[in-house]
């Protein structure tokens, strides 16, 4: 203990006959009652401790997180890192604010989501109900949406001092509700699932326009999902009635193609066999043409070499051979053709047998 306030006690001391006088009652040092030789310094230390225990001047910023210090009442625009940030109580507070991607779905489905165990830790995960939309003839339906974001850590001070805890409300759930509304109250109920592809894209870069439109850029959009389309049942029927009938065509189209294909193979395959045939036909009247030319140009090559004198001497053969043959049998009646243009022609009466002897 310090000299000083030893004898700032010892001063507060009464003497013993105060205490006689008093009945007893005297002011005591509470730091005699400590065992002798313990340490003020750690006095001290258990002092702060207990107070930082109370009072708790400290918090701690986890990685996805940035803190927020506010000074009675005002923001600094600086945001605080992860790590352990002291401030001072009643004057100062730390607000810590999840900057990781969050999603935000529209739908009544109430199955289970991924991350229903962890969002009171990473507070990411949010709910609504489908946004019913108007469509062009007044008719309800249902848009469901799954929509990813995440506030700028950089510019997350200035977004909370701006909009307050509820930023994700006034800023993307506000937004989407407007864009969808616009860009499905454009379409009939029926021209829904046929534009849906178009309204997934318009939706989306709506939606982008009109964050980024904001002071600051606010909020970091990764993307807007269009999950499905609700449409009133009896909609939903005449839809597949009308399906159901264009399948029924295009299957019919189908056949008819297939027929007219089936039909053009086999006119081609008709026209194939036309085409041998007649290429067939055309090299027999050539085959027999040629051999007529061929036997036509021999015959004049024969006729032209045939003389008098050449008949002559083949008449003499043949009179030769019928001279032979009357030997083996005189009994053939011969006829002599003058000038030998026609062979001669011998008979054998015996055996009434006709032959052609000589040349042509």
């Amino acid at each position: 203990m310090p000299a000083d306030m030893n004898d700032y006690f010892k001063k507060k001391k009464p003497s013993s006959n105060n205490n006689n006088n008093s009945g007893g009652n005297h002011f005591e040092n509470p730091l005699n009652n400590m065992p002798k030789g313990f340490p003020t310094w750690a006095i001290i230390i258990a002092i702060i401790a207990f107070a930082l225990f109370i009072f708790k001047p400290f918090t701690i910023i986890n990685s996805g997180e940035i803190g927020i210090k506010v000074t009675t009442g005002k923001f600094e625009q600086k945001p605080l890192g992860a790590g352990l940030h002291f401030y001072i109580p009643m004057l100062q507070k730390i607000i810590p604010v999840n900057t990781r991607i969050r999603l935000i779905t529209y739908s009544n489905d109430v199955s289970r989501e991924l991350g229903d165990n962890y969002k009171n830790f990473e507070g990411a995960l949010r709910r609504n109900r489908a946004i019913p939309v108007l469509d062009k003839r007044g008719l309800t339906v249902n848009i469901d949406l799954a929509v990813q974001y995440s506030i700028k850590p950089e510019s997350a001070p200035a977004t909370i001092e701006k909009w307050g805890s509820s930023w994700e409300e006034k800023i993307i759930n506000s937004k989407v509700r407007e864009v969808v509304r616009d860009v499905v109250g454009q379409y009939t109920a029926e021209q829904l699932p046929e534009m849906r592809n178009a309204i997934a894209s318009a939706i989306q870069t709506k939606v982008r326009e009109k964050v980024d439109a904001l002071p600051n850029q606010p909020v970091i959009l990764s993307s807007v999902e269009l999950r499905n389309i609700v449409l009133p049942p009896k909609i939903k029927e005449k839809i597949e009635e009308v399906q159901a009938a264009k399948q029924d065509v295009t299957i019919a189209e189908q056949e008819k193609e297939k027929a007219k294909e089936q039909a053009l193979k086999a006119a081609e395959v008709a026209k194939g066999v036309a085409q041998k045939n007649r290429i067939e036909a055309q090299g027999e009247a050539d085959k027999i043409r040629i051999e007529a030319e061929s036997q036509a140009k021999a015959n004049k090559l024969i006729s032209n070499s045939l003389t008098a004198e050449l008949l002559q001497l083949e008449q003499i053969k043949t009179q030769g051979k019928f001279n032979e043959a009357l030997k083996v049998n005189k009994d053939a009646q011969i006829f002599l053709t003058p000038g030998g243009a026609v062979p001669n022609i011998w008979v054998d009466a015996k055996g009434k047998q006709k032959r052609l002897m000589g040349q042509q």
